[in-house]
């Protein structure tokens, strides 16, 4: 994670770093004050979207989960990213169309033993 880890991972705090808690930027109050009031839902809303996810016969866009699960961009966006580093979902390397027309990956969960 090189670069990312640097700055989404406080030394001095003790609580689990990214991607098993929410991300902030080091040494601003704000994003980090958000963090953690995002941490509760976090782990909740990841499993929304793995049940969302894992329903889908052909996989899931984040476009999709925003739609479905009433999800903002952001929100969405963030639990799956943090989904895909943990080992949770996995980018097919397949596109689907957005509601704009746009490409967009698509989303499955990992099975057990993959």
């Amino acid at each position: 994670m090189g670069k990312f880890k640097e700055l989404y991972d406080d030394p001095e705090d003790d609580e689990p770093s990214y991607p098993e808690s929410p991300g902030y930027v080091r040494d601003s109050d704000t994003s980090k004050a958000a963090a953690k009031k995002t941490k509760l839902s976090a782990s909740s809303q990841r499993a929304q979207i793995a049940a969302f996810i894992a329903d889908s016969e052909i996989g899931v866009t984040c476009d999709e989960v925003e739609v479905y699960l009433g999800y903002k961009h952001q929100t969405a966006s963030a639990r799956i990213r943090e989904g895909v580093l943990g080992g949770l979902f996995f980018d097919t390397g397949h596109r689907r169309k957005t509601r704009s027309g746009s490409p967009a990956r698509i989303y499955k969960v990992v099975e057990k033993g993959e």
